[in-house]
Order: structure tokens, then sequence, then C-alpha cells
């Protein structure tokens, strides 16, 4: 009889199990992935007028058009070893751990084995009774299962919060990648600039000391006076008295590039030669660049994944307004040391409502609250659209404007050079004082200085367009988020399962 009741109870309760499931639903918005407020014909119009090589432009490793085998080489160090990047790595691996969390509430969230052994024992003693003792054991074990149907798809919607957010944590570590190869190319460029800037100095003080020298002679032939002498002294230790700061300067440079390829401060010695050469090289890239191709820029999408994951949150919060639907179910088996005391197993299956009626609008505000921040990052989204518009026309507007630049630059550099030449002539000949020459070399000085920084502003200006298009990442995807040793030494620590192993997905 007791059977019987048991079996009605057990298929009641799955018939309302099936219902249930059956009527599930998914609270919440469906995300739209947003549209965007840039004109759908918009395009960076800067570089209409500058000189393009017609490539194909490679994005995925711009730097290669270069041709720099020390740029190249030490790029593809930063990719591996940089402590920033390794970071964004592990935070990858985080998030999918996060996922497999959110995944596994479509299971029975309570899966519980118990059990005890509980040994008693009474003496007495005293009184008008005479000694006794007493003492048995007690055996429990159960099983205790609680499921909460996702009735609303409160954990549908984690699972797909979860996802949004795994693939905005990948597009931060893509982010960060373009982020490390545009500095690491911007500090060898910055590097050997400054190298190029010393040799000028050097050039420039020993052209300075040998007109030193000059008026030296002529003073003490009584040719000239000391004010050209004194003139020719303070020209030369002011130039000389500039090297200091240019070498800190480098030295800083040096440092900085050094820690972002994860190495001791100090020079690289992979520089050591071409010291002074500044890379050069063409806009291998259409910069007729439409709006939608902005979508790439791993910070774009960043922001786009952050509003889908928050969506998701909207429907979770909301399915805190409905009651929750639970399937418990327990199984135990107890029985105690004394003879002839029954085991008894106990069976007990069945739904669960819970229902916070009264929240005093505690849940309905927390929907508004998530609605809010998910408006906040459409407007964050937006906004950010636009700044890589802008980034995009900064730096085609600077690179244009360098290059025309340049050309000037060049024919005044030819210009100052030719007119100490002329002066230096006039003044061994008498024709001139000697503050034509002093003249004649600070503009040379000027002017050298001034087109090597130029140069280094053209190609800064380069390496800022390739990273205002997001260029740089789509290799990563393809390359082990760790070292070997770094992941041979968290298998040991941890059970990762395959987590560890699995690749990345492919390029959007």
């Amino acid at each position: 009889m007791q059977s019987l009741k048991f079996t009605k109870l057990l298929q009641l309760s799955v018939v309302l199990w099936v219902a249930m499931l059956s009527a599930c639903t998914t609270l919440g918005p469906q995300y739209v992935r947003p549209s965007s407020e840039l004109p759908a014909d918009w395009q960076s119009t800067s570089l209409n007028d500058a000189p393009k090589i017609a490539t194909d432009p490679q994005l995925d490793t711009w730097w290669h058009h270069f041709n720099d085998p020390v740029l190249n080489q030490l790029i593809s160090e930063t990719l591996s070893k940089n402590h920033n990047l390794r970071t964004a790595g592990l935070r990858i691996l985080e998030a999918r751990a996060q996922l497999g969390i959110a995944g596994s509430m479509l299971y029975p969230q309570l899966q519980q084995v118990s059990g005890s052994v509980l040994e008693t024992e009474r003496r007495q003693f005293g009184g008008g009774t005479p000694s006794s003792s007493q003492g048995m054991r007690q055996y429990s074990a159960s099983f205790n299962l609680g499921w909460e149907i996702d009735f609303w798809g409160r954990f549908r919607r984690g699972i797909e919060a979860a996802d949004a957010s795994y693939f905005a944590t990948l597009a931060k570590y893509d982010d960060l990648q373009v982020l490390m190869v545009a500095q690491t190319a911007d500090l060898y460029v910055s590097i050997r600039i400054l190298e190029a800037r010393l040799q000028i100095v050097h050039d420039n003080a020993a052209i300075q000391k040998r007109s030193l020298e000059i008026t030296q002679r002529l003073f003490k032939s009584g040719n000239e006076s000391e004010l050209d002498v004194q003139q020719a002294k303070t020209q030369y230790l002011s130039t000389v008295s500039s090297i200091p700061e240019l070498e800190a300067s480098l030295r800083k440079t040096q440092n900085a590039l050094a820690t972002i390829l994860a190495r001791p401060p100090g020079p690289l010695a992979e520089m050591v030669g071409g010291k002074g050469i500044i890379p050069s090289a063409g806009l291998n890239l259409i910069v007729d660049l439409p709006a939608d191709a902005l979508l790439r820029r791993p910070d774009v999408r960043v922001a786009e994944r952050q509003m889908a994951a928050q969506s998701a949150l909207i429907g979770v919060a909301e399915a805190d307004l409905y009651p929750s639907l639970s399937l418990l179910g327990s199984l135990g088996l107890s029985a105690t040391s004394l003879s002839g005391s029954p085991t008894n197993l106990d069976l007990g299956i069945g739904p669960s409502l819970k229902w916070n009626v009264f929240d005093y609008g505690r849940i309905r505000n927390n929907v508004r609250v998530q609605d809010a921040r998910f408006q906040q990052l459409a407007e964050v989204y937006q906004d950010t659209l636009l700044q890589a518009a802008r980034d995009v026309d900064d730096a085609a507007v600077s690179y244009a404007k360098n290059l025309e630049q340049m050309s000037w630059l060049a024919q005044t550099e030819v210009a100052a050079r030719r007119s100490l030449d002329i002066a230096m002539i006039q003044y061994r000949e008498g024709i001139s004082d000697f503050q034509r020459v002093l003249d004649a070399q600070r503009s040379l000085f000027s002017q050298q200085d001034r087109v090597v920084s130029n140069r280094g502003n053209a190609i800064s200006s380069l390496i800022a367009i390739y990273k205002a298009m997001g260029g740089g990442w789509e290799q990563g995807r393809s390359r082990p988020l760790l070292d070997d040793e770094t992941l041979q030494m968290m298998k040991m620590r941890t059970d990762w399962g395959d987590l560890l192993d699995t690749p990345l997905p492919a390029t959007p």
C-alpha cells in the first residue's frame, strides 16, 4: 500500500516537472546588435592627397612593411612575453571557467550526500539504583537533490551573460595586443630618432669645435678679436650641453621598451647595429576606411559584447519577480545497533515553490538598475565608435601633413648646409664677420634636428594609423595564451580539464 502511494506521488511529480519544463519562458529583452550612429558612407578623407602603395594591406602583420628584421623580432617577443598580455590571457581562462559555472546551473543545483555514525553511552551510578552502563551506535546516510527549474530563463540568461563576457574578455586581449604592438613599434622608432638626433648633435659639435679652433688661431695671430672666440665657444658648449639630456631620454626610452619585452632595464643588444637609422614605410593600405570596418576594432567589440552581457542580466533580474519552482528529492537510510530496532528507509520527492511576494520595490528597482546600466553601455558603445573614427582621422591627417612638411624641410636643410659653407668661406676671406657663421651653424643644427623629428613624427603617425584601424591582433588567435612552462605549472597545481588546451575562437 505504501509502495503504491509512493509510486503515484513520483508519477505526479514527474508529470508536474515535465509540464513546468514545457511552459518555460525566457524573461528580459532579446539582444539586438546596435547600429552605428556614424553615417554609413563615412570615410576618412584626410589621406586623399597622400602617397599610398597599392598592395595588400595585411593589417595583421602591418609592421612587416617597415622591412626591419629587428623590429619584427622585438614585436614577436612582445606578443609572447609581455606580462600584461599574459595576464589578459589568464583572464580569458578565468572567463572560460566562469562560463562553465553558469552552464552548470542548468543541472541540479543541490547534489548532497551526507552520512554520520553516532555512538552514545549512558552510565548510571549512585542513588538507590545499582550502577549500570548502556550504549548504542546510530548510523545514517542520505542523498538530497534540489533542482530549480529554469522556468523564467534566469540560468539561460546567466549563460548568455557569461558567454558575452567571455567574448568581451577575448576582445580585450585582442585590444591589448594592438596596443602592445603599436607601443613596441613606437618606442623602437623613438630610440632610432634619439640616436639620430644624438648623431646630429655630435656632428654639429664637431663643426663648431673646428670653428672655435679657427677663431682661436686668428685671435692669437692678432687678426680677430676675442669676441669671436667667446661666441664660438658659447655656441660649441651650448651644443655639447644638450648631449646629456638626449642620452637620458634615450636610456629612459630603452628602459620602457625593455619593460614591454619583459626584460631588465637597459639598452637592447639587438639595436646596436643600425644605430640612428629610422625605419620607413609607405602606406600599404586603402585609407578610405568605411564606418563598418571600424567594427573590427577590438575596443569596439569589447563595448558591444559588454552590452550583450548586460542585456542578459536584465532578464536575470526580472526572473526574481516570479516564483522559483524546484524539484526536491531525498533518499535516507538510518539504523541503530540496538537489538530488535528497525532499519528505516526514507524516500521523498516533490515540487517546491518560493516567491518573494512582498519585495517592497527591491526587485523592480533592481531591474531598473540593470536596464539603466545597459543604456549606459549603449552610450559607451556609440562613443567608442566615434572615438575610433576620430583616431583614424587624427592619425591620417598627422601622417599626411608630416609628409607635406617633410619635403619642405628637406629643401631647408640643403639650403642651411649651403649657407654654412658660404659663410665659412666668406669669413676666412674676411668678407663677413663671424656672426654670419654662428647664425648659419645654428640654422643648420636646427633644421637637421627638425628633419629627423619630422621623419620620426611621420612614422609614428603611420603606426598610429595601423593602430587606429585595429591591426595586429589576428595572429594572436592562433598563438597559445601562455608558455608551456606556465601551463604545466598550472596543470600541476589545479585540475583544469581541457580549458587550458582549448584553442581560441576564430577571428570574427
